[in-house]
């Protein structure tokens, strides 16, 4: 019997080593895709860590809010910071948890971002500004707005998710993958897995892109390295997204905004609906589409964002 239990142990032990060497031969791939310059950006110091951030153009200010992902970061923007800034001052942050910002090891809440949002609008950009946030970073953005509208001139989202979602909480199993994933080795390991170079591209192909032969290999690159920034801690975000942690129900304030905007694809499935989902609970709200773009037209379709963005600012 002794000689069993030995027998596990030196198996457990050398699984785990196993594992840990796996992981760091994964971030040194990682490490080797060299492609996160430093745009000349700068750090805004939270109370909750470092926040990277970017400023150009000069005029009323716009703050463009990634994806929420472990994999996004400002370069989500990239194609339309050059065109905003010949009317605006364009700011782009990579979220706490994301790209070249701490991701400190905490469960990240709605009301973690709500007060990032805030801060980050009082604290640098000093003025009212329009924020412009995509997807799982519309509902905060949302909340932020309602908390503090002396903060907000316009809020415009691009494909939000749906209130359905946005309404899940936290249960017993999701709860159990956070718990996994939060652990140092084993937790590391699934979030490579998760975050794995394919995985990644088939993001692009399958939900980012309606036309993969437009999509860059140096964009996917630059996902998978942010991914990976900080040796496997994107993983906190993730497990606290998988848990739900970062949703909350918005239909309540919906029909108090009266400053929103909404950008849907119509190549994206469920985006037409999600549109609707919306306008029923608020009527004011102004929906523009664009075509032949799924989950980021802003990389896929730049040109036709920004015409529809020109003309909610207007």
């Amino acid at each position: 019997m002794n000689k069993k239990i030995k027998k596990l142990f030196a198996f457990a032990a050398l699984t785990t080593t196993g594992i840990y060497f796996i992981n760091r031969a994964l971030n040194y791939t990682a490490s080797l895709k060299n492609l996160i310059n430093d745009d000349h950006g700068q750090y805004y110091g939270w109370k909750n860590g470092d926040v990277y951030y970017t400023v150009t153009g000069k005029g009323s200010p716009i703050l463009l809010i990634h994806d929420l992902h472990p994999a996004s970061s400002l370069a989500e923007w990239s194609k339309m910071i050059k065109k905003l800034e010949k009317e605006h001052q364009v700011y782009c942050v990579d979220l706490p948890g994301c790209g070249r910002s701490d991701k400190p090891a905490i469960t990240y809440t709605n009301y973690f971002f709500v007060q990032f949002i805030n801060d980050f609008i009082r604290d640098v950009i000093g003025e009212k500004t329009t924020v412009v946030a995509t997807g799982a970073s519309g509902s905060f953005t949302i909340m932020a707005n309602t908390m503090n509208p002396e903060n907000f001139e316009n809020v415009i989202l691009i494909n939000p998710e749906s209130l359905s979602a946005l309404a899940k909480q936290p249960d017993k199993c999701k709860l159990a993958y956070k718990h996994l994933l939060d652990c140092p080795i084993f937790g590391t390991f699934a979030y490579n897995v998760e975050m794995h170079e394919k995985n990644i591209n088939r993001l692009f192909e399958e939900v980012f892109y309606s036309r993969p032969s437009l999509i860059s290999t140096k964009m996917e690159d630059i996902y998978f390295k942010s991914a990976h920034i900080g040796n496997g801690t994107g993983r906190f975000l993730l497990s606290s997204i998988r848990a739900n942690y970062t949703n909350i129900s918005i239909s309540h304030v919906l029909p108090k905004m009266d400053h929103l905007y909404l950008i849907g694809c119509r190549d994206l499935p469920g985006s037409i609906s999600i549109m609707d989902e919306y306008k029923q609970k608020n009527d004011a709200i102004d929906v523009g589409y664009v075509s032949h773009a799924k989950y980021l037209p802003q990389l896929e379709v730049p040109d036709k964002v920004y015409d529809t963005l020109r003309m909610f600012l207007a």
